[in-house]
């Protein structure tokens, strides 16, 4: 992660920087950027995370791949997808909170206000015991939800908006809401964020535009994947980021002392 920053503060031993994330992606070549990237994909309703994150690979021929945080099968939405060496981000990206939208069948008769309240008792700080059928051991655990709301109520039909934690489980969260209220149970889910990742990004795109912008690519145009492909450097939007002299990387790489030296090391930028 060398260059294409600006200075945003100076202090002590360390230069926090910004990353210009468009600057890289015209600098690098599309094959640079394929080797250290993200694809912010909308996955579809019904394969697993794992599945779609796999079919990706697949369409961009990546080495490596992984996804940043599994979506139920059934439900769509942002599902960040990581190729070859922005895989080792991963444990980064994966704790950032998550933000969904969704229908939930409550089965008995309530009025807003009632269901609102009922729904507000589960802002905050929650117990959660993971569903049977997850990947992680089943012990509970706690997780914080910061906003659960109604959208829109008609019938027994709820649009709610839920704004979680990483690793909340919102059809859980649904089912034990329905303890209270005389049952209620989810029938549609979309993440809308996942971190710095959204829905409204113009990087966004579905499984059939990231083929055709491959397609394209063999072709001759790369435009449209250009557009698609997020610098694995953004991980500077969520770490504090330095820039260094490229003779100190070796040592940066080997795990050799950085604290003491670090102001003749830093490369000397007007701040």
């Amino acid at each position: 992660m060398i260059g294409n920053w600006e200075i945003l503060k100076a202090e002590k031993f360390s230069i926090l920087m910004e990353i210009n994330i468009n600057k890289i992606k015209q600098d690098k070549t599309i094959k640079e950027i394929l080797e250290f990237s993200i694809i912010n994909l909308d996955k579809p309703c019904g394969p697993t995370s794992f599945q779609v994150a796999e079919q990706v690979g697949k369409i961009v021929e990546a080495r490596k791949f992984s996804h940043f945080g599994t979506l139920d099968p059934l439900a769509g939405g942002v599902l960040p997808v990581a190729l070859n060496r922005a895989c080792r981000l991963a444990t980064w990206f994966m704790k950032k909170d998550k933000t969904y939208v969704g229908v939930m069948k409550i089965h008995s008769e309530i009025s807003d206000k009632q269901l609102g309240e009922e729904m507000q008792k589960f802002v905050g700080k929650i117990k959660q015991l993971p569903p049977v059928k997850s990947r992680v051991k089943r012990e509970e655990r706690e997780r914080e939800v910061y906003r659960f709301d109604i959208i829109e109520k008609e019938g027994k039909e709820v649009l709610f908006i839920a704004e979680v934690e990483a690793g909340t489980y919102i059809r859980k969260l649904v089912h034990d809401l329905g303890l209270k209220i005389g049952g209620a149970h989810m029938t549609e889910l979309r993440r809308t964020n996942a971190g710095i990742f959204s829905e409204n990004d113009k990087e966004f795109v579905t499984l059939y535009e990231l083929e055709k912008a491959i397609e394209e690519y063999k072709q001759g145009n790369e435009k449209e994947l250009r557009r698609i492909l997020i610098p694995g450097e953004v991980i500077g939007k969520i770490m504090p980021v330095i820039y260094v002299k490229k003779e100190c990387i070796g040592k940066l790489l080997t795990g050799s002392p950085f604290i003491i030296s670090a102001r003749k090391m830093i490369k000397d930028i007007p701040v």
